[in-house]
């Protein structure tokens, strides 16, 4: 039997005998590395301690040099950008001549690297052709244009010498005139005043009427070029859906009138500006009584909306 003094005697040596065993074999690491670790002792205390640990280990090894390390995005701007107004400025910052020449190399690098912002580009305003919340545009289908030549017309002469002119006093007042180049047909009265048709630009319509007046010139009547005027401009397009005609009628009955049993589209008479639209079922729209683009492109843009809250489902 062990007495108490023995019994403890022999407890000290079995917990510190784990210990002594790696105390031995960190000694054998200790002689062929050539550098101290801790001994087993301290590394159970350091786990026993209740300090926290630190936030960043350091490890020195016989090639790491202070002047190597590369500073990091936070040490460059620290350098590059010290705090003036901070106490103990001059101080701050440690010149070593290897940190210095990274630091402009970097700043350098990012000034190179660094893209300027993009350019912000003006948006030219839509003109007034345009057609806006859309990509439907209206197509001129007709102009008429007036011209008066300022002298009386023997229409039968007309008839007689000129081209392509036909004449019937009896089922028309006028002479009818018609050429290829702009493709448009001419109305002459003995009054000297000429209506021309067809044409599907103002500059083909304009054109057009100064051959007319050339061709009555050569006939021997002292013709002038006056008074040219757009009278009528005949606009059309569609709108690539279907629409519910009686609805548009009883919403907007005011405006419009429509009777399928005489005619079977609906017509529109807008008040600014001052055109008619002849609105059909299947999606396709015909604007008249304009003086001017303008007018059309202006009156399809307001009639647009219109459609398209009765667009059949």
């Amino acid at each position: 039997m062990l007495n108490a003094n023995e019994r403890n005697a022999d407890v000290l040596v079995f917990a510190t005998s784990p210990c002594k065993i790696m105390d031995e074999l960190f000694s054998v690491e200790k002689m062929e590395m050539g550098v101290a670790p801790p001994s087993a002792s301290d590394t159970f205390a350091s786990l026993n301690s209740t300090e926290p640990f630190p936030s960043s280990i350091s490890i020195d090894t016989p090639q790491s040099h202070p002047h190597t390390q590369v500073p990091s995005v936070s040490d460059v701007h620290s350098i590059a950008n010290p705090p003036a107004t901070s106490p103990g400025y001059a101080n701050h910052v440690m010149h070593i001549p290897e940190q210095e020449h990274i630091v402009s190399s970097s700043a350098s690098l990012i000034q190179e690297n660094a893209q300027p912002p993009p350019s912000v580009v003006p948006v030219t305003p839509k003109s007034v052709y345009s057609v806006q919340g859309h990509e439907i545009t209206p197509q001129l289908q007709n102009i008429v244009a007036t011209v008066n030549l300022c002298c009386k017309l023997d229409l039968r002469k007309i008839a007689q010498g000129a081209r392509n002119a036909e004449y019937n006093p009896k089922r028309f007042a006028a002479v009818i005139m018609r050429i290829r180049d702009p493709r448009t047909t001419a109305l002459v009265f003995s009054s000297g005043k000429l209506v021309i048709t067809g044409a599907r630009s103002e500059d083909a319509a304009k054109l057009a009427a100064r051959k007319y007046a050339r061709v009555i010139q050569k006939l021997g009547f002292p013709a002038k070029f006056t008074e040219f005027k757009i009278q009528n401009m005949v606009g059309s397009c569609d709108v690539k859906f279907p629409i519910r005609l009686e609805g548009l009628m009883l919403m907007h009955g005011q405006f419009c009138s429509y009777e399928p049993e005489l005619f079977p589209g609906l017509i529109y008479r807008m008040v600014k500006p001052r055109i008619v639209l002849l609105i059909f079922v299947s999606g396709k729209v015909v604007l008249t009584g304009a003086r001017s683009r303008e007018d059309i492109y202006q009156g399809f843009n307001n009639i647009y909306p219109i459609l398209k809250s009765f667009k059949k489902k």
